[in-house]
Protein backbone atom coordinates (compact mmCIF):
# COMPACT_ATOMS: atom_id res chain seq x y z
CA UNK A 1 0.00 0.00 0.00
CA UNK A 2 1.28 3.46 -0.91
CA UNK A 3 1.62 6.11 1.83
CA UNK A 4 -0.83 8.99 1.47
CA UNK A 5 0.85 11.75 3.50
CA UNK A 6 4.39 13.20 3.22
CA UNK A 7 5.50 12.16 6.75
CA UNK A 8 4.40 8.59 6.07
CA UNK A 9 6.18 8.66 2.71
CA UNK A 10 9.37 9.50 4.61
CA UNK A 11 8.75 6.74 7.16
CA UNK A 12 8.09 4.19 4.39
CA UNK A 13 11.65 4.57 3.06
CA UNK A 14 13.27 3.73 6.40
CA UNK A 15 14.91 0.31 6.75
CA UNK A 16 14.36 0.13 10.52
CA UNK A 17 12.28 -2.63 12.12
CA UNK A 18 9.16 -0.85 13.41
CA UNK A 19 7.32 -4.01 14.48
CA UNK A 20 5.55 -3.36 17.79
CA UNK A 21 6.39 0.35 17.84
CA UNK A 22 3.98 3.01 19.10
CA UNK A 23 2.82 5.54 16.50
CA UNK A 24 1.90 8.75 18.32
CA UNK A 25 -0.54 11.39 17.02
CA UNK A 26 -0.31 10.27 13.38
CA UNK A 27 -2.41 11.56 10.48
CA UNK A 28 -5.03 9.42 8.76
CA UNK A 29 -3.03 7.24 6.41
CA UNK A 30 -4.13 3.79 5.23
CA UNK A 31 -0.49 2.72 4.76
CA UNK A 32 0.21 3.30 8.45
CA UNK A 33 -3.08 1.77 9.56
CA UNK A 34 -2.29 -1.45 7.65
CA UNK A 35 1.22 -1.80 9.06
CA UNK A 36 2.77 -2.83 12.36
CA UNK A 37 2.51 -1.63 15.95
CA UNK A 38 -0.10 0.36 17.88
CA UNK A 39 -1.38 3.93 17.79
CA UNK A 40 -1.70 6.47 20.57
CA UNK A 41 -3.95 9.34 19.55
CA UNK A 42 -6.36 11.77 21.19
CA UNK A 43 -8.36 11.88 17.93
CA UNK A 44 -11.32 9.50 18.01
CA UNK A 45 -11.43 9.12 14.22
CA UNK A 46 -7.80 7.95 14.16
CA UNK A 47 -8.41 5.36 16.87
CA UNK A 48 -11.57 4.13 15.16
CA UNK A 49 -9.73 3.73 11.84
CA UNK A 50 -6.98 1.65 13.46
CA UNK A 51 -9.48 -0.52 15.33
CA UNK A 52 -11.44 -1.06 12.11
CA UNK A 53 -8.19 -2.33 10.57
CA UNK A 54 -7.73 -4.74 13.49
CA UNK A 55 -4.91 -2.69 15.00
CA UNK A 56 -4.37 -1.75 18.68
CA UNK A 57 -5.40 1.83 19.47
CA UNK A 58 -4.95 3.78 22.71
CA UNK A 59 -7.12 6.89 22.99
CA UNK A 60 -6.55 7.93 26.60
CA UNK A 61 -4.46 10.92 27.61
CA UNK A 62 -2.44 8.81 30.02
CA UNK A 63 0.32 6.66 28.46
CA UNK A 64 -0.55 3.10 27.43
CA UNK A 65 0.34 0.40 29.92
CA UNK A 66 1.81 -2.01 27.36
CA UNK A 67 5.53 -2.06 26.59
CA UNK A 68 6.83 -0.99 23.18
CA UNK A 69 10.31 -1.23 21.63
CA UNK A 70 10.11 2.36 20.38
CA UNK A 71 7.84 5.26 19.48
CA UNK A 72 7.38 7.59 16.50
CA UNK A 73 5.84 11.01 17.19
CA UNK A 74 4.25 12.89 14.30
CA UNK A 75 4.96 16.56 14.99
CA UNK A 76 1.70 18.52 15.43
CA UNK A 77 0.71 21.99 14.28
CA UNK A 78 0.97 23.38 17.81
CA UNK A 79 4.58 23.32 18.98
CA UNK A 80 3.50 23.40 22.62
CA UNK A 81 1.54 20.21 22.01
CA UNK A 82 4.59 18.63 20.40
CA UNK A 83 6.61 19.53 23.48
CA UNK A 84 3.93 17.93 25.68
CA UNK A 85 3.98 14.71 23.65
CA UNK A 86 7.80 14.57 23.83
CA UNK A 87 7.85 15.19 27.58
CA UNK A 88 5.14 12.60 28.17
CA UNK A 89 6.86 9.96 26.04
CA UNK A 90 10.21 10.67 27.66
CA UNK A 91 8.75 10.32 31.15
CA UNK A 92 6.67 7.21 30.42
CA UNK A 93 9.04 5.09 28.34
CA UNK A 94 11.92 3.17 29.94
CA UNK A 95 15.29 4.89 29.72
CA UNK A 96 17.02 4.09 26.45
CA UNK A 97 13.82 3.49 24.46
CA UNK A 98 14.17 4.90 20.92
CA UNK A 99 11.95 7.87 20.06
CA UNK A 100 11.70 9.24 16.54
CA UNK A 101 10.04 12.52 15.58
CA UNK A 102 8.81 13.16 12.04
CA UNK A 103 7.06 16.13 10.46
CA UNK A 104 6.82 18.51 7.56
CA UNK A 105 9.41 21.26 7.31
CA UNK A 106 6.81 23.99 6.82
CA UNK A 107 5.01 22.61 9.88
CA UNK A 108 7.88 23.43 12.17
CA UNK A 109 9.53 20.03 12.65
CA UNK A 110 12.87 21.74 13.23
CA UNK A 111 11.40 23.13 16.43
CA UNK A 112 11.48 19.55 17.74
CA UNK A 113 15.28 19.59 17.65
CA UNK A 114 15.35 22.71 19.83
CA UNK A 115 12.89 21.20 22.30
CA UNK A 116 14.94 18.02 22.56
CA UNK A 117 18.01 20.15 23.26
CA UNK A 118 16.10 22.01 25.99
CA UNK A 119 15.16 18.63 27.48
CA UNK A 120 18.88 17.69 27.39
CA UNK A 121 18.16 14.75 25.10
CA UNK A 122 20.28 13.73 22.13
CA UNK A 123 18.97 14.64 18.69
CA UNK A 124 20.15 12.98 15.50
CA UNK A 125 18.82 13.74 12.04
CA UNK A 126 18.03 10.41 10.41
CA UNK A 127 16.57 11.43 7.08
CA UNK A 128 14.86 14.15 5.07
CA UNK A 129 12.65 13.83 1.98
CA UNK A 130 9.22 14.85 0.73
CA UNK A 131 9.86 18.19 2.48
CA UNK A 132 9.86 16.35 5.79
CA UNK A 133 12.53 15.59 8.39
CA UNK A 134 13.01 12.63 10.74
CA UNK A 135 14.89 13.04 14.03
CA UNK A 136 15.92 10.36 16.54
CA UNK A 137 16.51 10.43 20.28
CA UNK A 138 16.20 8.11 23.28
CA UNK A 139 14.13 8.45 26.42
CA UNK A 140 15.95 9.11 29.66
CA UNK A 141 12.89 8.26 31.76
CA UNK A 142 12.94 11.57 33.62
CA UNK A 143 9.78 13.61 34.14
CA UNK A 144 10.23 17.19 32.92
CA UNK A 145 6.80 18.63 33.76
CA UNK A 146 4.72 18.61 36.92
CA UNK A 147 1.37 19.93 35.69
CA UNK A 148 0.83 17.56 32.74
CA UNK A 149 0.25 20.60 30.53
CA UNK A 150 -3.00 21.69 32.20
CA UNK A 151 -3.54 25.36 33.05
CA UNK A 152 -6.52 27.64 33.55
CA UNK A 153 -7.58 31.16 32.57
CA UNK A 154 -10.70 33.31 32.80
CA UNK A 155 -12.92 34.54 29.97
CA UNK A 156 -16.51 35.79 29.85
CA UNK A 157 -16.83 35.24 33.59
CA UNK A 158 -15.90 31.55 33.30
CA UNK A 159 -12.80 29.79 34.59
CA UNK A 160 -11.53 27.65 31.72
CA UNK A 161 -9.22 24.64 31.76
CA UNK A 162 -6.75 24.66 28.89
CA UNK A 163 -4.09 22.39 27.40
CA UNK A 164 -1.84 22.67 24.32
CA UNK A 165 -3.96 19.96 22.71
CA UNK A 166 -7.14 22.06 22.87
CA UNK A 167 -8.24 24.49 20.14
CA UNK A 168 -7.53 28.11 21.09
CA UNK A 169 -5.20 27.07 23.91
CA UNK A 170 -5.10 29.72 26.61
CA UNK A 171 -7.34 32.30 24.93
CA UNK A 172 -10.91 32.86 23.78
CA UNK A 173 -11.36 32.44 20.04
CA UNK A 174 -12.79 35.56 18.35
CA UNK A 175 -15.51 33.53 16.66
CA UNK A 176 -16.61 32.01 19.95
CA UNK A 177 -16.65 35.47 21.53
CA UNK A 178 -18.98 36.74 18.79
CA UNK A 179 -21.20 33.66 19.19
CA UNK A 180 -21.54 34.22 22.94
CA UNK A 181 -22.28 37.92 22.48
CA UNK A 182 -24.90 37.10 19.86
CA UNK A 183 -26.56 34.44 22.01
CA UNK A 184 -26.76 36.95 24.85
CA UNK A 185 -28.33 39.58 22.60
CA UNK A 186 -30.87 37.15 21.12
CA UNK A 187 -32.09 35.59 24.34
CA UNK A 188 -29.99 32.46 24.35
CA UNK A 189 -30.32 29.29 22.29
CA UNK A 190 -33.96 28.28 22.62
CA UNK A 191 -37.42 29.74 22.99
CA UNK A 192 -38.40 26.84 25.27
CA UNK A 193 -38.04 26.81 29.04
CA UNK A 194 -34.79 27.65 30.79
CA UNK A 195 -33.90 23.98 31.26
CA UNK A 196 -33.70 23.30 27.53
CA UNK A 197 -31.53 20.38 26.45
CA UNK A 198 -28.57 21.71 24.46
CA UNK A 199 -25.85 19.94 22.52
CA UNK A 200 -22.49 21.69 22.17
CA UNK A 201 -20.67 20.17 19.18
CA UNK A 202 -16.90 20.74 19.12
CA UNK A 203 -16.78 21.80 22.76
CA UNK A 204 -13.07 22.69 22.93
CA UNK A 205 -12.19 24.11 26.34
CA UNK A 206 -15.85 24.09 27.43
CA UNK A 207 -16.64 27.80 27.28
CA UNK A 208 -19.98 27.29 25.49
CA UNK A 209 -20.93 24.35 27.71
CA UNK A 210 -20.19 26.37 30.86
CA UNK A 211 -22.05 29.45 29.56
CA UNK A 212 -25.10 27.30 28.81
CA UNK A 213 -24.93 25.46 32.13
CA UNK A 214 -24.77 28.79 33.98
CA UNK A 215 -28.18 29.51 32.45
CA UNK A 216 -29.66 26.28 33.80
CA UNK A 217 -29.67 24.42 30.48
CA UNK A 218 -29.14 20.67 30.42
CA UNK A 219 -25.86 20.46 28.53
CA UNK A 220 -24.23 17.67 26.57
CA UNK A 221 -20.84 18.61 25.10
CA UNK A 222 -19.06 16.53 22.46
CA UNK A 223 -15.73 16.71 20.69
CA UNK A 224 -13.61 14.31 18.64
CA UNK A 225 -10.56 15.22 20.75
CA UNK A 226 -9.89 13.57 24.10
CA UNK A 227 -8.04 16.75 25.12
CA UNK A 228 -11.18 18.84 24.51
CA UNK A 229 -13.46 16.42 26.36
CA UNK A 230 -11.16 16.44 29.38
CA UNK A 231 -10.86 20.26 29.22
CA UNK A 232 -14.64 20.63 29.19
CA UNK A 233 -15.03 18.29 32.14
CA UNK A 234 -12.42 20.27 34.05
CA UNK A 235 -14.03 23.59 33.10
CA UNK A 236 -17.43 22.46 34.35
CA UNK A 237 -15.86 21.26 37.59
CA UNK A 238 -13.88 24.49 38.06
CA UNK A 239 -17.16 26.42 37.90
CA UNK A 240 -19.24 23.94 39.94
CA UNK A 241 -21.52 23.32 36.94
CA UNK A 242 -23.29 20.21 35.70
CA UNK A 243 -23.09 18.73 32.23
CA UNK A 244 -21.93 15.71 30.28
CA UNK A 245 -18.81 15.74 28.09
CA UNK A 246 -18.37 12.89 25.62
CA UNK A 247 -15.85 12.00 22.95
CA UNK A 248 -17.78 11.87 19.70
CA UNK A 249 -17.27 12.14 15.95
CA UNK A 250 -19.86 14.90 15.45
CA UNK A 251 -23.09 13.13 16.48
CA UNK A 252 -21.78 9.56 16.97
CA UNK A 253 -22.16 9.65 20.78
CA UNK A 254 -25.24 11.93 20.89
CA UNK A 255 -28.52 10.22 21.80
CA UNK A 256 -32.03 11.58 21.72
CA UNK A 257 -33.17 14.93 20.39
CA UNK A 258 -32.19 18.36 21.65
CA UNK A 259 -33.96 21.69 21.94
CA UNK A 260 -30.85 23.39 20.57
CA UNK A 261 -27.47 22.67 19.04
CA UNK A 262 -24.67 25.23 19.27
CA UNK A 263 -21.24 25.06 17.71
CA UNK A 264 -18.08 26.76 16.58
CA UNK A 265 -17.26 23.90 14.22
CA UNK A 266 -13.68 23.17 13.16
CA UNK A 267 -12.70 23.18 9.51
CA UNK A 268 -9.03 22.23 9.82
CA UNK A 269 -7.37 18.86 10.33
CA UNK A 270 -3.93 20.02 11.46
CA UNK A 271 -2.93 22.26 8.49
CA UNK A 272 -5.35 20.86 5.93
CA UNK A 273 -8.84 22.27 5.39
CA UNK A 274 -11.50 19.65 6.12
CA UNK A 275 -15.13 20.67 5.68
CA UNK A 276 -16.41 17.15 6.42
CA UNK A 277 -17.29 17.49 10.12
CA UNK A 278 -18.96 20.90 9.68
CA UNK A 279 -21.00 19.64 6.74
CA UNK A 280 -22.19 16.62 8.73
CA UNK A 281 -22.97 18.88 11.69
CA UNK A 282 -25.29 20.99 9.54
CA UNK A 283 -26.84 18.40 7.25
CA UNK A 284 -27.60 15.93 10.07
CA UNK A 285 -28.75 18.55 12.59
CA UNK A 286 -32.52 18.17 11.90
CA UNK A 287 -32.27 14.48 12.85
CA UNK A 288 -31.00 15.47 16.31
CA UNK A 289 -33.32 18.43 16.98
CA UNK A 290 -36.76 18.36 18.51
CA UNK A 291 -39.51 20.12 16.48
CA UNK A 292 -38.87 23.85 16.77
CA UNK A 293 -35.29 23.20 17.85
CA UNK A 294 -32.53 25.51 16.66
CA UNK A 295 -29.02 25.15 15.29
CA UNK A 296 -26.84 28.18 16.08
CA UNK A 297 -23.27 28.27 14.85
CA UNK A 298 -20.46 30.67 14.09
CA UNK A 299 -18.23 30.44 11.05
CA UNK A 300 -15.62 32.33 9.10
CA UNK A 301 -17.43 34.45 6.55
CA UNK A 302 -15.87 32.70 3.54
CA UNK A 303 -17.04 29.18 4.43
CA UNK A 304 -19.80 27.51 2.35
CA UNK A 305 -22.23 26.98 5.24
CA UNK A 306 -25.23 28.82 3.73
CA UNK A 307 -25.62 26.15 1.02
CA UNK A 308 -25.65 23.36 3.58
CA UNK A 309 -28.05 25.24 5.87
CA UNK A 310 -30.46 25.79 3.00
CA UNK A 311 -30.29 22.12 2.02
CA UNK A 312 -30.88 20.93 5.58
CA UNK A 313 -33.40 23.51 6.85
CA UNK A 314 -34.72 25.27 3.70
CA UNK A 315 -34.05 28.63 5.35
CA UNK A 316 -31.86 30.28 7.97
CA UNK A 317 -31.04 33.71 9.36
CA UNK A 318 -27.81 35.57 9.97
CA UNK A 319 -27.82 36.81 13.56
CA UNK A 320 -24.47 38.61 13.39
CA UNK A 321 -21.79 39.48 10.84
CA UNK A 322 -18.60 41.35 11.73
CA UNK A 323 -17.04 40.67 8.29
CA UNK A 324 -14.69 38.07 9.76
CA UNK A 325 -17.32 35.80 11.28
CA UNK A 326 -21.02 35.18 10.87
CA UNK A 327 -23.47 33.68 13.33
CA UNK A 328 -26.16 31.58 11.67
CA UNK A 329 -29.40 30.21 13.10
CA UNK A 330 -31.73 27.66 11.54
CA UNK A 331 -34.91 26.19 13.02
CA UNK A 332 -36.31 22.73 12.51
CA UNK A 333 -39.97 22.74 11.50
CA UNK A 334 -42.53 19.98 11.97
CA UNK A 335 -44.12 18.54 15.02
Amino acid sequence: MTPQTPPCELMARQDADYRGWLWVAPPRDAWLESGEGAVWSADLSICQAWRAAGRPAHGELTPPAFEVPGAVLFWPKAHALGAWWLATLNASLPAGTPIQVVGENHGGIKRAAKILEEMQLECRKLDSARRCTLFATRADGKATTSDNGWESFEAQGVRLATHPGVFGHGKLDDGTRLLLQTLDQHGGVSSSDESASVLDVGCGDGILAAWLAQRAHRVTAVDISAFAVEATRRTLALNALSGAALQSDVYSAATGRFDAIVSNPPFHQERAIDYGPAERLIRQAPEHLAPGGTLTLVANAFLPYPDWLTAAFCSFEVLADDRRFRVFRATRGGR
